[in-house]
């Protein structure tokens, strides 16, 4: 049995664009945690980080990815903060191979720069309020079955990259 492949990193580096692809090639259903949370809330997730606060998030988001990762033949896209979980994390190493999608943060900024959808970033600094997110996670990130760096692939070159580690793992 293939194991699923689970998609983490920051937001904006393209895991649903990837991921979409990459479900497609294995012929596997493709997962969007986040939104799959949007769904089960009937809100934008901004909203739901306004309503209830980022702990009633991280909760529900937590209880879809445990339940998802338990399906065959997925491709998982986890939101940006969901890797940080160690019970998410432990799920994943058990029953999927993971990626590391990574992107520069100059690369990062521009494409979030104009985003008003990301509750963390806010109305701050968005080049700090990155590099700042990016530092608190980047080592638990590193705890993925593989890293790739997509700075410069277009999404079909990421998809060929994940592929050559999946099928030989």
């Amino acid at each position: 049995m293939k194991k699923n492949v689970v998609l983490t990193g920051m937001m904006g580096v393209g895991k649903s664009t990837v991921g979409k692809l990459l479900a497609k090639k294995l012929s596997f259903n493709f997962v969007d945690i986040d939104a799959l949370i949007e769904k089960k809330e009937g809100s934008p997730i901004k909203v739901i980080f306004g309503r209830h606060g980022e702990n009633y998030f991280r909760k529900l988001e937590q209880e879809l990815v445990l339940q998802e990762i338990h399906k065959r033949n997925s491709v998982i896209s986890l939101g940006g903060g969901a890797f940080l979980s160690r019970s998410i994390r432990s799920a994943v190493r058990e029953f999927s191979i993971s990626f590391w999608l990574d992107v520069n943060l100059d690369i990062l900024t521009k494409r979030l720069q104009n985003n008003v959808n990301r509750p963390l970033l806010g109305k701050k600094n968005i080049s700090e309020t990155i590099n700042k997110i990016y530092l608190e996670r980047k080592e638990t990130y590193n705890e993925a079955s593989f890293k790739i760096n997509c700075s410069f692939l277009k999404p079909g070159e990421i998809v060929k990259e994940i592929l050559k580690f999946y099928e030989n793992s």
